[in-house]
């Protein structure tokens, strides 16, 4: 077993020796095409002049959507031009041919029709390209984000911006350009009417203050509620997402019943907030819609007075009338076409919120790469707390040399786990450095730095995949014999094989249907087959019982050999992988030596170790025997 092993990890040494690898510790080529563009950077723009670079990034297919759908629509707007010349040269004076007008319409609808095709299907398709342009670049911009971000944000509100607020600015970038046209329709009908009779046309522009001063109102009124709509929407996949990650221990405490009012709280709170968005609507939307209906009338009563004191010909008010219809299209959207704008817009401000975040760990403009690490960690004089409260680690120092193992010690709340953390630059210090071979790990590239600091966590998580692409997460191009030396290390090849399909065994979201110690030796085999320099072990065997325990120590005995390692231990059994033993107190270290000094010259520590016994003793015993 040691044997295979040893040739896995030379193997991936000599891997990351090769310059042309990635300094990542998931280097694999993208098979996807990146966004063409993303969102303005400038925050004092309108929220469609930050979204343009995105939809800019399309604009060849784009203008040709919009200009088919621009043809379309002039088609449709010369019919009535033409039926009128109809009916008052073919059929009244009979001064033209009926069949040249019939192939005029005939052919204005073939040619509607196929522009029509052409529109919808590439529009459709650039504001699908889009939405897939905003999801890579918000997913990406989340990768970029610190742990900070994700201490203060609910995953289901970010979840919300990535699903539903999206798909709001998606439909707005589908529809919204084809409402747009319909004004240029609008238009040329306009200019059409104006052809034949400027009375009668000004007669049936008459209403239209009106559905502006409604249109204005309805759009103040419907922007503030559609952000609530979404906000409220986004409770709702918080409390949901909150409730199926945590299902155990809903079903744990019989909470079902308090989870379902807690939802059903959220539902309602949203069904008010949907109500009143339909209130308002219903107050504005039929007024709107109704009031061209006026300027038909209107036509009517003036176009027949014209038409019998032999003003206006029969033709004309027909053409008339049909393009009053035509006029009331835009009038039916123009009140759904405003609250799309006001969703749409509450949507990218939303979105916007979460883009505009800046990472507080990133990588200096002058920061270059780890390349090949001794493993020389030194903490300086280090002091760091979470957000605003009070510090976990103050003046903290600790040297660990090149290949060497320690163990760190102390009561629950030390800041055990806080160093693994600042090692791997998951936050940054607010004092002091931490340094990797000299080197302040904040110039180094985030990249490199957690190529080569693996953790092993205490509470491991793993991917609704199989047991093979979880162990290799790190070495996607791993070999099997590279995996399965690495599952055996780790004590994990013994339960794996026993599974249905072995290392192609597909588990459970979360892993939560292997027992903890099982997805803890798998968090193992992953991190061994990373193979970093500086392997980092936060309470890694915690889960596992004794006898699985200490095969596992075996092999990593040998296996951290040459490599340096702090051990995080929570564990009696675990201080004995460690060369000496740090204890951890009020932020500091305040004891430094192997197990047997500081047993003998150190109380602290001896009243530590007295409280891990009890807590190891508690989860290690066996089950008492119940009387028959």
């Amino acid at each position: 077993m040691r044997s295979g092993l040893e040739r896995t990890l030379r193997d991936l040494e000599s891997l990351a020796d090769d310059p042309s690898h990635p300094l990542e510790p998931v280097g694999v080529e993208s098979r996807y095409d990146p966004p063409r563009s993303s969102i303005h950077p400038d925050r004092a723009l309108s929220w469609l002049r930050r979204l343009w670079p995105v939809v800019a990034g399309h604009r060849g297919i784009f203008a040709v959507a919009l200009l088919a759908s621009l043809a379309s629509l002039l088609c449709g707007v010369a019919v009535p031009r033409v039926m009128m010349a109809a009916i008052d040269d073919a059929l009244t004076t009979r001064t033209a041919p009926l069949e040249g007008f019939v192939i005029a319409i005939a052919l204005l609808g073939l040619i509607r029709g196929g522009a029509g095709f052409v529109s919808r299907f590439w529009l459709f398709r650039v504001a699908y390209a889009i939405e897939n342009d905003l999801r890579v670049t918000l997913y990406d911009h989340l990768s970029r984000m610190s742990f900070s971000f994700y201490d203060r944000v609910q995953s289901g509100q970010l979840i919300s911006r990535a699903n539903s607020d999206i798909r709001t600015v998606q439909m707005f970038l589908t529809f919204g350009p084809l409402i747009c046209l319909t004004i240029l329709s609008f238009l040329a009908a306009i200019g059409l009417m104006l052809s034949i009779s400027v009375p009668l046309t000004i007669v049936a522009i008459l209403p239209l203050p009106f559905v502006g001063v409604l249109g204005a109102r309805l759009g103040r009124l419907t922007f503030p509620i559609s952000w609530i709509v979404q906000s409220r929407m986004a409770d709702i996949a918080t409390t949901v997402e909150e409730n199926l990650s945590g299902v155990r221990v809903v079903k744990a405490f019989s909470a079902e019943r308090a989870q379902i009012h807690a939802i059903s709280k959220a539902a309602r709170r949203l069904q008010w907030i949907n109500v009143r968005q339909a209130e308002v609507q219903a107050a504005h939307a039929p007024v709107i819609e109704s009031m061209p209906r006026v300027g038909m009338a209107l036509v009517l009563l003036v176009g027949g007075w014209l038409t019998i004191e032999g003003r206006l010909t029969i033709g004309a008010i027909v053409a008339f009338t049909t393009y009053v219809v035509m006029l009331q299209a835009p009038f039916r959207m123009f009140g759904f076409f405003l609250m799309m704008v006001q969703r749409a817009a509450a949507s990218a401000l939303r979105i916007y919120e979460v883009l505009d975040e800046e990472p507080e760990v990133r990588d200096r403009g002058d920061a270059h790469d780890l390349t090949d690490p001794r493993g020389a960690v030194h903490f300086q004089n280090v002091t760091f707390g979470y957000g605003d409260a009070a510090p976990v680690l103050s003046g903290f120092d600790l040297d660990v040399p090149a290949g060497e193992t320690v163990a760190v010690v102390g009561r629950t709340g030390c800041g055990k786990s806080t160093v693994a953390r600042l090692l791997a630059r998951f936050y940054d210090v607010d004092g002091g450095a931490v340094r990797i071979d000299g080197e302040d790990v904040r110039d180094l590239t985030l990249a490199s730095v957690r190529a080569h600091v693996g953790i092993v966590p205490d509470e491991p998580f793993l991917f609704t995949t199989s047991i093979r692409n979880n162990i290799a997460y790190a070495q996607p191009d791993a070999s099997d014999e590279d995996v399965i030396a690495a599952a055996r290390a780790a004590g994990a090849s013994d339960f794996i094989d026993r599974l249905p399909e072995a290392y192609d065994t597909v588990v459970g979201e979360r892993g939560y249907d292997l027992s903890g110690g099982q997805r803890q030796r798998i968090s193992i085999a992953r991190s061994l087959l990373a193979n970093p320099r500086v392997l980092i072990l936060d309470d890694a065997t915690s889960a596992v019982d004794v006898h699985v325990e200490q095969s596992i120590h075996d092999a990593l005995e040998a296996l951290l050999e040459g490599r340096t390692t702090i051990v995080i231990a929570h564990r009696l059994s675990t201080i004995a992988l460690a060369d000496r033993v740090v204890l951890l107190d009020s932020g500091r270290v305040a004891a430094d030596g192997t197990h047997g000094e500081l047993m003998r010259s150190e109380p602290r520590y001896a009243e530590v170790l007295a409280h891990l016994e009890d807590d190891t003793g508690a989860r290690d015993a066996p089950a008492p025997e119940v009387a028959p």
